[in-house]
């Protein structure tokens, strides 16, 4: 089988990325600064050689792979596998408000524990196994060709510790930037890391969004 360029990118900002809320499965659409990083990754990609563009269907994903697969003539395709981790009860409240309701579970989120799954929601294992499958699955039918693929920071999260190998449970230590570009190749033997968390595209647009 041939090798997959995997171009994989955290949707822009949102209001309740701003405010430190877990988003999950809560559909948050994209606030004005997430819409302008959105737009810039058109022209960073411009020369990728694209063949594809996957997006997640939560809202704050589809508008940003919407952006993306627009400016380069690209019909963009909706893959559910592709969502974020889901919070279940905990979905909406920010770590304070967890710490102060439910302390045991924000000990367990906080540790990682990967069987922990708050009540409604995926344990980190579960959580894993589906990003993984449908990375593989979406990778293998687009063998040979770049693929971007518009997801969530936790997605971006286990992507990252497949690659270079890092448990669950260990602490994070590399960033997850809103509309980061990650480079990825993904072969039969797994996924290798090729770059991470690109944000010149980037630079001024939080500026921009204080002047504005």
């Amino acid at each position: 089988m041939q090798a997959t360029r995997l171009v994989v990118i955290r949707h822009g900002e949102t209001a309740w990325n701003a405010a430190g809320r877990l988003q999950g499965h809560q559909d948050i659409p994209l606030n004005p600064l997430g819409r302008r990083q959105a737009a810039a990754l058109a022209g960073a990609l411009a020369d990728e050689g694209l063949a594809a563009v996957v997006a997640s269907d939560l809202q704050r994903a589809w508008q940003t792979g919407t952006a993306l697969a627009g400016a380069l003539g690209l019909p963009l395709q909706p893959e559910p596998g592709l969502r974020e981790r889901c919070f279940g009860m905990l979905e909406g409240l920010t770590h304070a408000e967890i710490e102060a309701q439910w302390p045991a579970q924000a000990r367990r989120l906080r540790e990682r524990d990967p069987g922990f799954a708050p009540e409604g929601g995926e344990s980190l294992i579960d959580f894993q196994a589906r990003c993984l499958a449908t990375v593989d699955r979406l990778a293998a039918a687009a063998a040979g060709q770049a693929t971007a693929l518009v997801c969530h920071g936790g997605v971006l999260d286990m992507l990252y510790r497949a690659a270079t190998h890092v448990a669950l449970d260990r602490p994070r230590s590399w960033p997850l930037g809103n509309a980061g570009i990650n480079r990825l190749l993904h072969t039969p033997q797994g996924l290798a890391l090729v770059g991470w968390n690109d944000s010149a595209h980037l630079d001024g647009l939080a500026a921009d969004d204080i002047a504005a």
